[in-house]
């Protein structure tokens, strides 16, 4: 008698259980039960990593039906193979970075609690965080005891994180959930505890950790392309993406002159920010009336797009604005529904203590969050029947993701929602900014300098000319932009993932409208794509060209 062998549905669904009870932070995220926090101590860490490396086995071995449950199947392979070589570079003994590491990861899984009266699920994760820093001071230290640290920049600027997050988000978020929640008092001793702890983390990374931290911030060019594959799920050739960069700066500048022009002669690229902050039509000034106006946003574009551009799924028409966390990096974020759809699809904008906000700006930062952003796309995927359990919550991958909101962030000036020069200057500072993460991401990270032929040919790519490209050249504010440095050198190969997704993006559909001629219906172009799921760029670009076929 021989065994039945799992379908790949069968097979993905037992993979995302496994990868959500071995990492409950993960599965606050997803919405399904676990208990505690994550366990981030180097023996997890490992076991995890073992865990990996034989789903990524099985996943090669897989048979397939028919050629969605191929698509499911390569998607397994893909993502499963670079999540076990990360693994295995023991990656996670230097995990310490401003926007994607375990304190980050703790904070949103307690952020994620049902507000009002959290109860047990609270207790439960508050009591999580003291043994779950000390599981990832362990793995730190064996790092640097390895000669394998994070950078003294990382250390220093987490610990300012994981600061506030003690002596002032914990709090806070505790006096949102009432002392009438169930067990107040309880809650209230493991919010002291979690808060020491927090505390307790940020003084060993100064005082300890930082101080025996490499100085220098690059991944370098072997872990860089690693990270870029487990980013952009594709081989990038980083010579010509560099050089691409610094083109598409040059382009992307030349047209927000002009635009500037248009709003006031005479105005260069450094008036530019000052001139429309001070300007009454582009500024929203209150916490209450900058989460009405993100909500109007999201809903009016739905509204505008639905049946037209996009067939939209009603049980993703809520997409909900919250301000994040205090200490949060600087960029706003999208987290997707849970499983179940029961915690809705979310905007998050992290106020950073302001109370005036640049609606200039905001226009297309939140076309690219919400919709038709991240939360379209995503949200799709949250309540597709078609797509396998793996491809509805984990299977992402940056580049196609973070590619898709940059197309619709370009979709949006198509169809002309950027009327007014001021949000169109926002939505190319945005591109250009996108365009300056491309080249500052693989110049600092492998040591590059500015090619010949560009503007300050021969000068090395590090922080300092990162922020002036920044600051001068995609009109970002200077804290801002210090925010933005310390997340690319915390994440090698993440910036660049937004620019290489939008690429192929525009590419997919320049074919698909090239092969179709004057027949290429864009709604069902649009309705084709995201029914793929998402998956690494390589993958994409081959599925849709057989679909083309």
């Amino acid at each position: 008698m021989t065994a039945t062998r799992a379908t790949v549905a069968e097979f993905a669904d037992r993979v995302v259980t496994t990868l959500a009870q071995q990492d409950p932070a993960l599965a606050a995220v997803l919405g399904v039960p676990a208990e505690g926090l994550t366990d981030y101590g180097p023996q997890a860490c490992a076991e995890r990593v073992d865990a990996v490396a034989g789903l990524a086995a099985e996943a090669v071995a897989l048979d397939v039906a028919d050629g969605a449950e191929r698509v499911a199947r390569d998607v397994l392979v893909e993502r499963l193979a670079i999540m076990r070589d990360l693994g295995l570079a023991e990656e996670y003994l230097r995990d310490c970075n401003v926007l994607s590491s375990p304190p980050q990861a703790i904070r949103m899984a307690l952020e994620l609690l049902p507000p009002g009266n959290p109860g047990a699920e609270a207790l439960d994760r508050l009591n999580s965080v003291p043994a779950s820093l000390a599981g990832w001071r362990e793995s730190l230290q064996l790092g640097a005891d390895r000669g394998r640290s994070a950078s003294r920049r990382q250390a220093v600027a987490v610990a300012a994180q994981l600061r506030t997050y003690a002596d002032e988000w914990l709090p806070g978020l505790a006096s949102r959930w009432g002392a009438r929640s169930t067990g107040a008092e309880a809650v209230a001793d493991a919010v002291a505890r979690a808060a020491a702890a927090f505390a307790d983390a940020a003084t060993w990374l100064a005082d300890v950790y930082a101080v025996a931290a490499r100085p220098d911030d690059a991944a370098g060019e072997e872990t860089y392309q690693l990270f870029s594959r487990y980013h952009n799920g594709m081989e990038v050739d980083l010579g010509d993406t560099f050089v691409w960069g610094f083109e598409e700066i040059e382009r992307l500048a030349a047209e927000l002159r002009a635009e500037a022009a248009e709003l006031e002669p005479g105005l260069t690229l450094t008036d530019l920010r000052p001139f429309l902050d001070a300007d009454p039509r582009y500024r929203i000034e209150g916490e209450a009336s900058l989460v009405r106006h993100l909500e109007q946003l999201t809903s009016r574009a739905a509204d505008e797009l639905d049946g037209r551009v996009f067939d939209i799924d009603p049980r993703i028409r809520t997409c909900e604005v919250r301000i994040a966390a205090e200490g949060a990096a600087a960029a706003p974020y999208y987290v997707p529904p849970s499983e179940d759809l029961s915690r809705p699809g979310s905007t998050w904008y992290p106020t950073r203590g302001g109370d005036i906000f640049p609606r200039w700006w905001l226009e297309s930062v939140w076309y690219h969050e919400g919709v038709p952003g991240h939360h379209l796309q995503l949200g799709s995927a949250a309540v597709s029947q078609s797509l396998t359990r793996f491809q509805r919550t984990v299977g992402f991958t940056s580049g196609h993701a973070e590619g898709w909101a940059m197309y619709a962030e370009r979709l949006c000036d198509e169809l002309g929602w950027f009327d007014e020069s001021g949000t169109r200057i926002g939505f190319l500072s945005g591109q250009l900014m996108r365009a300056v993460r491309v080249v500052v991401d693989i110049g600092m990270h492998t040591g590059r300098t500015v090619p010949q032929g560009f503007r300050d040919a021969g000068a090395h790519v590090d922080a300092r000319f990162a922020r002036r490209l920044l600051v001068d050249w995609a009109l970002l504010a200077p804290d801002f932009a210090a925010s933005e440095i310390d997340r690319y050198l915390g994440m090698p190969a993440q910036a660049i993932s937004y620019k290489i997704g939008e690429r192929e993006w525009l590419a997919a559909r320049h074919d698909a409208q090239r092969a179709a001629g004057p027949s290429f219906d864009l709604r069902a172009w649009h309705t084709a794509a995201l029914r793929l799921g998402p998956m690494g760029l390589a993958q994409f670009r081959r599925e849709l060209e057989t679909d083309a076929r």
